[in-house]
């Protein structure tokens, strides 16, 4: 190479003449730009990027045959004219233009995909469709660099789930539940949260039929009517049916607050549905378009309807009819909520009962626990309040949590957590719509707190607090990041429960920066190989969090959550591998 000039915006580099390149066949050009791999084949010359797009082996080392490049690592191939791949795990090739002047072979150093701005996109969407990890986060990295905002890949992610899935999976509470989690990450975690949750996306829909679109009732009759009928039709188990009801309640552009309370009442009607699945797919649902945009509601919300049609309620469970039919008990106690209601309706008292109707929640008598709700909405309790109560009562179970229990049963734990915690979502998102209390609407609160009753066997004996009795915690540092390290070190081996939740509640006592405790939270789910439930406890635990702030409760919430993390790591940390093999390609860094 001797020379060099720009034309037509392009910087072009002479390579040699056609006989020198045709005797060496492959050559490869740098210098202040990528490494170019100029390739002569027959009588044609070609330029593509000399770094495989896989993991960046030098494709010199490769092999041309037939106009098509082979890379020696992992056995990707291209073609040399395009760059087009035909592995779609490798990716595609950028090419840069050739030119023969007078026998002498130049080369732009300019490198271009033949897809030009819209290859990440492209890349993202095949990824997608075939559950390919890392072409995923490298499309990732790739539309970021070109000032793409997050919440745009979450959307094309949404978008995806609820067309290439029958119903809603767990994939899309993933990405919900980091979606609700990425406007208060740096980029870097940033960029993990998406991976992680459009890859989980990805792998929930794979080998899944589609979801066939549905029309909606044209035109939609009442609110009213669509109410009713969406209980009917929940009722009976007609799938289609619920799903055009919902459509024309969306069609006839009904609040999503009164959308919220239909799919609430047809959900609880079955008692703790689908072990409360249901009504937790429900309220991410909600949330998802919070966070995409309600003008995707016709997208997303019937995703629920196959829930709703198939979950199992708890009438049918053994442990809810014997020895004490809490079902009755339950349908005996919500029939005496209108008249707490309206006699709650007449008072002017602010109630602040909060924590003694969660530690109601705690105790041993159902009927006990019936009788505290209906106090409490006879005095006046706030439907978000109530929610609360039982999503701090469920955060306790996981608290005192004793090991001694399998392992298996931390899920029991978690169920009735998350679902305490969708249940006041859902109770707030009807108050924030400015829907008044209904005893359909409330009765899933009284539905999850018999659930915790049901779990109390798993805090017998009951784990001790941090700071309860003669644990003063003294022996644990007392700086930030001393015991934030150390939390993170204790979820490296397994049986770091009891350590893992010291940690916390150390830092939590001293008084330090509660955000800088979440983000390690937050970090140590994102390096594991976490399941759903992982993500739902850590995003859920962050949001009960804010409603206490860094109280005694608040605190407990948090070193609950730690305790449950530390229970399920570590892993293996292959999705991490691949999101930094994924970082370091868009650094230009060497893989071998």
């Amino acid at each position: 190479m001797s020379g060099a000039e720009t034309k037509e915006g392009d910087r072009f580099v002479r390579v040699g003449t056609l006989e020198e390149l045709a005797a060496q066949r492959m050559t490869v050009v740098s210098g202040g730009h990528p490494p170019i791999l100029v390739i002569a084949d027959g009588a044609r010359c070609y330029a593509v990027d000399n770094r495989c797009p896989h993991l960046g082996f030098p494709l010199q080392r490769g092999t041309l045959e037939d106009g098509i490049l082979t890379c020696h690592w992992h056995h990707a191939r291209f073609d040399v004219a395009s760059g087009g791949g035909f592995d779609l795990w490798a990716d595609d090739l950028p090419t840069a233009a050739v030119e023969v002047r007078d026998d002498e072979v130049w080369v732009s150093t300019t490198l271009r995909y033949s897809d030009g701005q819209t290859h990440w996109r492209n890349r993202l969407r095949d990824g997608m469709a075939h559950d390919l990890g890392l072409v995923i986060a490298k499309a990732i990295l790739g539309l970021r660099a070109q000032g793409v905002p997050p919440l745009d890949l979450i959307r094309e992610a949404a978008l995806f789930g609820a067309r290439a899935r029958a119903d809603w999976g767990a994939g899309l509470t993933v990405l919900t539940a980091l979606g609700n989690l990425v406007p208060v990450l740096p980029e870097e975690s940033s960029y993990l949260a998406l991976y992680k949750g459009i890859a989980k996306v990805a792998k929930d829909c794979e080998g899944q039929p589609a979801r066939r679109t549905g029309q909606p009732l044209d035109p939609p009759p009442p609110a009213e009517t669509l109410a009713r009928w969406l209980r009917h039709w929940t009722a009976v188990r007609h799938r289609d049916a619920i799903e055009r009801t919902v459509l024309a309640g969306i069609s006839a552009r009904l609040a999503p607050a009164m959308l919220a309370e239909m799919l609430l009442a047809a959900a609880t009607d079955r008692v703790f549905a689908d072990g409360g699945h249901t009504l937790d797919f429900i309220n991410k649902a909600f949330e998802l378009l919070d966070l995409i945009g309600w003008a995707h509601a016709e997208a997303v919300l019937p995703t629920t309807v196959e829930h709703l049609a198939s979950a199992r309620g708890a009438e049918e469970s053994t442990a809810w009819r014997h020895p004490i039919d809490l079902i009755a008990l339950s349908a005996d106690a919500a029939a005496e909520f209108p008249s707490a209601i309206a006699i709650g309706g007449r008072s002017a008292h602010r109630w602040g009962g909060t924590i003694a109707l969660a530690e109601a929640f705690l105790g041993d008598s159902p009927s006990a626990i019936a009788q505290a709700m209906i106090k409490a909405i006879a005095e006046n309790a706030a439907p978000p309040d109530l929610g609360r109560a039982l999503a701090y009562a469920a955060a306790l179970r996981v608290a005192r949590f004793g090991t001694s229990n399998e392992h298996s049963d931390w899920e029991a734990a978690h169920h009735a957590f998350t679902y305490a915690h969708a249940t006041h979502r859902m109770l707030a998102r009807l108050a924030a719509g400015g829907r008044t209390p209904t005893a359909e609407s409330l009765r899933a609160v009284l539905h999850g707190a018999m659930h915790v009753y049901l779990l109390r066997f798993l805090n017998v004996p009951p784990a001790r607090l941090p700071g309860e009795g003669d644990d003063r915690l003294d022996d644990l540092p007392a700086e930030t990041e001393a015991l934030e390290r150390g939390f993170l070190d204790a979820l490296d081996r397994h049986g770091g429960v009891e350590m893992a939740g010291r940690y916390v509640a150390r830092h939590l006592t001293l008084g330090h920066d509660a955000g800088a405790l979440i983000a390690t939270l937050i970090q140590a789910v994102l390096r594991e190989d976490a399941g759903f439930h992982s993500y739902q406890m850590l995003e859920a635990s962050i949001a009960q969090f804010r409603e206490w702030g860094p109280t005694p409760e608040g605190q407990r919430i948090l070193y609950a959550a730690a305790r449950y993390l530390a229970a399920h790591s570590p892993t293996e940390r292959a999705d991490l591998q691949t999101a930094v093999v994924a970082r370091k390609l868009a650094r230009d860094e060497k893989l071998y």
